[in-house]
């Protein structure tokens, strides 16, 4: 493989062309914002590692008048379009904030976090204070932001007061870039603050209403929060969102800048596990890849030509979306993740504009919310089979990579939720050696669950292991016998036995009798319980055989 500077988490654009490291091409987003710009404020949501920092930091570098920042630029798409460089290359005043960083437990905490967010910027803009062409009040209100003594109004204000001073100070409208928007909101959903977060938020947001200092602005964010909740009032309001954009080549990788960026790596023949591990994302016309997978998994390559294809993404949060789904499930949910999960697609409606105080009030939105934050996609219209209902989208799990998150959780959740379930009548069973009642209580719980792997045998053994280990007892599975490996053995060593599981997947109802029969068959015939015998002083056998959401037991 070539050895190629690959940025992996460096997202501030200057960094990367300065040090020359490997940059695919988005410059053309400057064109398609200026072609449009006109509108004051334009929304672009995408969800999380689609380059949406990146991108900003880009057009900050493009606008920003205290810059020269032409050597940057040299080569890119941007470079060939002369007049529009001479327009706008660093020629206007450019305010580039990021919430990324607000968060707490608490809002006291994240409102630190938003202030000192708010201080930083002014201390980058800090010549203001020397100009005199914005008004005092402008200048004592960024004082006290610096020596952190501003009032929740200030605070408030700070965006408004910052580009009418820049402006003042330039003599020129300011364009101003909003990164991550949506950070704090959604922090302050998670921990219980969220009114006093949207007060703060709201205000910011007024530097976009009506604003005579403004030339036009840019803003980035997970989801589209609902207009009337956070932008009141703002007009000439544009959204990009995954659904309806003109900008999706922009964010992500398309099978373009995958297949470039594979030659130049000299790891063409990694091309087929990288589209199914990271690709089938569907953004309006392109697909799309998630960058963040494939720079880093061409990163590991670079070390180890045998490296296998992470989960990347998923280690950048901690998946509580999903979890908080799975825990909100009903007997609807619960039949819909199983089908994606084996590989099927749903059919749903999807709301671009959500409240995240309400995004678990209904079933729509939480779709919605798997939808818009990247953990499902859209199935195009020449791919289906069935004609869509106005309105309504075919969602499928987009990749090997998300499937694993979703297992992973389900997983979590089954071993989780395992512990709050009354199993006392299966354990008793199992010691009494009374399989119609084990296969009675099984199957109660058996009906509880999640599947995936669409019912294979794994799904079974992780499903007994659970029920036993949750409980406390001490389980194997797979344990090497001489003979082989039996499926499940559950110690209980406090009475001196032991329960030793064999399990069969049955492909068909009429099946499971005779499958519950050759489980026992083996069991003998390999003899998984003679080297426990010796130290326990009873051991039970139990063939049980699965058919989907069904099981039977049979003892020894």
């Amino acid at each position: 493989m070539e050895s190629l500077n690959i940025p992996v988490g460096v997202s501030d654009f200057s960094e990367i062309r300065e040090n020359n490291y490997y940059y695919i091409d988005k410059t053309g987003l400057i064109i398609r914002l200026l072609n449009t710009s006109a509108t004051k404020v334009t929304l672009i949501t995408r969800p999380r590692r689609f380059g949406k920092t990146l991108g900003m930091s880009m057009l900050a570098a493009f606008f920003d008048i205290r810059k020269n920042n032409v050597a940057l630029f040299d080569g890119l798409e941007i470079s060939r379009h002369t007049s529009l460089c001479d327009q706008w290359m660093n020629r206007y005043p450019t305010l580039f904030i990021s919430f990324k960083r607000v968060d707490g437990l608490d809002f006291p905490t994240a409102y630190g976090m938003l202030c000192a967010t708010i201080a930083d910027v002014c201390a980058e803009h800090r010549y203001l204070l020397d100009s005199p062409a914005p008004t005092d009040y402008d200048k004592e209100l960024i004082r006290h932001i610096l020596h952190n003594q501003a009032t929740p109004v200030e605070i408030r204000n700070s965006l408004l007061v910052l580009t009418r001073a820049m402006s003042a100070h330039y003599d020129k409208p300011v364009i101003l870039l909003i990164d991550e928007y949506d950070v704090p909101v959604a922090k302050s959903t998670n921990h219980g603050y969220y009114q006093e977060m949207m007060d703060v938020m709201k205000g910011l947001m007024q530097a976009l209403k009506d604003n005579s200092s403004l030339r036009f602005s840019v803003i980035t964010g997970c989801l589209k929060i609902a207009k009337e909740s956070i932008f009141t009032g703002t007009n000439n309001f544009v959204s990009d969102t995954i659904t309806d954009s003109g900008l999706n080549e922009y964010f992500g990788f398309t099978q373009e800048d995958v297949d470039r960026l594979l030659e130049d790596a000299g790891a063409v023949e990694y091309a087929e596990e990288i589209r199914t591990w990271y690709d089938g994302y569907h953004f309006g016309d392109f697909d799309i890849y998630c960058p963040w997978d494939v720079l880093n998994y061409l990163r590991d390559l670079q070390g180890n030509p045998d490296a296998r294809p992470a989960s990347y993404w998923r280690n950048t949060s901690d998946n509580s979306i999903i979890r908080s789904f799975i825990d909100y499930a009903g007997s609807t949910i619960t039949r819909k993740l199983e089908h994606l999960l084996s590989g099927g697609y749903i059919i749903q409606h999807i709301d671009e504009n959500l409240t995240y105080d309400y995004l678990h009030s209904s079933e729509d939105n939480l779709w919605s919310l798997l939808y818009l934050t990247g953990y499902l996609t859209r199935v195009r219209r020449e791919d289906l089979t069935e004609s869509l209902p106005d309105g309504m989208f075919a969602l499928a799990i987009p990749n090997a990579e998300i499937r694993e998150i979703f297992e992973t959780t389900v997983i979590r959740w089954f071993r989780d939720s395992a512990l709050t379930w009354n199993r006392m009548d299966l354990f008793q069973a199992v010691w009494n050696a009374d399989s119609e009642t084990i296969t009675r209580e099984m199957s109660k719980l058996l009906r509880k669950t999640i599947s995936y792997h669409d019912y294979k045998e794994d799904f079974y053994h992780a499903f007994l292991a659970g029920i036993f280990a949750g409980a406390g007892y001490m389980t194997e599975s797979n344990r090497e016998h001489g003979e082989g490996r039996s499926d499940v053995i559950v110690y209980d060593s406090d009475n001196s036995r032991v329960a030793v599981f064999e399990a069969k997947y049955s492909t068909a109802l009429e099946n499971m009798a005779g499958d519950c029969d050759k489980a026992l068959q083996q069991i003998n015939d390999r003899m998984y319980a003679r080297e426990f015998e010796e130290d326990y002083d009873e051991v039970l056998c139990y063939g049980i055989a699965f058919f989907k959401k069904r099981c039977l037991v049979r003892k020894k």
